[in-house]
């Protein structure tokens, strides 16, 4: 009983035959590859699909598992409405899972349906499916979305998802369904970046190999740039697999479109507790924020100080009286950062001095930054041990009076236009040209491209 089988499929709309009109034809390695996988599951006989898909509502802190006894949908979106595909939800598998989430406090349920119709990636495993039983009953399914939660707790979500088969004694097939990077090609819709055939590269390799403890390694930066859309459904099956012996098989690759599509199945065996990749992943974590908060100098150091302090006990930290003589008796403008993993958890500064100490200022904005951006949730205590903390103490400011003036690895830019300011500090991913920096200071401030702007720079000394 519980995990079957699994298998990693794309999810491009034109595979679909009245929707590609023949350019169904360029992926067709993909197509033969599919069936198979179609196949795969039919002849292992689940009573339950559970589908991961990137395509659903997505919440940044919570897993939507979509309710309901079940859903249709169409490619009306794609020219072909005449396609219909129609979902029976399994509502037991569900509501075990809901309410094994509830009790270990993990953010997953069915609350916050935005529409119950199903999406794409969802809707073209299905038809294959579909194909593959040749009009002989289909099994339940389970629909999953993505979250923009941490790669563990995806991966640990999985883990979830395998006891409550285990429990409830079923054959449960996983469709992890997710393109790979849309940066393959110069002409292809989205463009390219080297990033993109890097990440197809490793992740072909991770899954051909069933080396899913490597799927937590890859950074977000790195996912970012490649533009990928499947990492997360991957490392949700993964989990399914946790502490099981599993076979892969690489059917095909390809990505003639400037879009990777790679389809790969597993076979689980019997159990290897050397396959514990969630507890070796934390281990791994902890070792290595460990020996960078070794490094850490006062000024990092002191913004953790802050933010534990405020999590843990409600209250304002201390300044502790053994700083350098510059945090104690200068004043600026500061930023405290927060990242998991190469990703913001949030970020508040001020450009100018609210306080009488720049160590002062250290500990209000790394309050703020854990507990009052407004892009995220408030800090909780489970990711105190995995955030890294970096504080940019700001210079004087500058007026400019063009583009040619600023560097956007040097200076940071403020963007004024009347009422309206928005500030982008220097150095930052994914930020590689000047015009690329002031636009997002543009936006942030909420600045049209039709109203007249200022620019200031400010340089910054960086802790971590």
């Amino acid at each position: 009983m519980s995990i079957i089988n699994a298998v990693a499929v794309p999810h491009p709309p034109l595979i679909i035959p009245d929707v590609g009109e023949g350019n169904e034809i360029k992926i067709s390695n993909t197509i033969t590859a599919y069936r198979k996988a179609a196949e795969f599951i039919r002849d292992a006989d689940p009573e339950t699909v559970v589908i991961t898909t990137p395509h659903n509502v997505m919440y940044y802190d919570y897993f939507h598992i979509s309710p309901g006894s079940s859903a249709n949908g169409d490619f009306g979106a794609y020219g072909a409405p005449q396609v219909k595909i129609h979902a029976d939800y399994d509502e037991e598998f569900v509501r075990n899972l809901c309410e094994d989430a509830e009790e270990a406090s993990f953010p997953a349920g069915t609350k916050g349906e935005k529409n119950p119709a199903l999406d794409h990636a969802t809707m073209i495993p299905i038809y294959f499916l579909k194909e593959a039983y040749g009009g002989k009953p289909m099994p339940k399914f389970v629909r999953i979305s993505l979250s923009g939660r941490r790669l563990p707790e995806h991966y640990y979500f999985g883990m979830m998802i395998k006891n409550t088969a285990d429990y409830l004694g079923r054959r449960v097939s996983v469709i992890a369904s997710g393109d790979l990077s849309h940066k393959l090609r110069e002409n292809g819709p989205y463009g390219y970046n080297p990033a993109g055939p890097e990440y197809d590269t490793k992740i072909m390799k991770v899954l051909g190999n069933a080396d899913f403890g490597e799927l937590m390694t890859f950074s977000d930066g790195f996912c970012t740039e490649a533009a990928e859309c499947g990492h997360r459904s991957f490392t949700i099956m993964a989990g399914c697999l946790d502490q099981r012996e599993v076979k892969a098989e690489k059917l095909s690759y390809e990505g003639p479109f400037g879009v990777g599509y790679g389809v790969c199945l597993f076979t689980p065996g019997g159990a290897d507790s050397d396959r514990n990749f969630m507890q070796k992943e934390a281990e791994r974590e902890i070792r290595e924020i460990n020996d960078s908060r070794d490094n850490q100098d006062d000024y990092a150091r002191l913004a953790r100080t802050a933010v534990e302090t405020y999590i843990y006990a409600g209250r304002a930290a201390k300044i502790p009286s053994d700083l350098p003589d510059e945090m104690l008796d200068r004043r600026a403008g500061v930023f405290v950062t927060l990242n998991i993993n190469g990703r913001l958890r949030g970020c508040i500064g001020t450009i100018e001095p609210s306080s009488d100490s720049i160590a002062q200022e250290i500990i209000n904005n790394g309050i703020s930054a854990c507990s009052r951006d407004p892009r995220f949730v408030k800090v909780t205590k489970e990711e105190l041990p995995y955030i890294q903390y970096s504080v940019d103490v700001l210079g004087d400011v500058e007026d400019v009076e063009s583009e040619d003036e600023l560097d956007c690895r040097r200076y940071g830019v403020i963007v004024t236009s009347g009422s309206k300011r928005g500030l982008l500090l220097p150095d930052l991913d994914g930020v590689d040209s000047v015009k690329r920096q002031v636009e997002i200071a543009r936006q942030k401030a909420g600045i049209g491209d039709d109203e007249d702007f200022t620019l200031q720079r400010f340089e910054v000394v960086r802790h971590v």
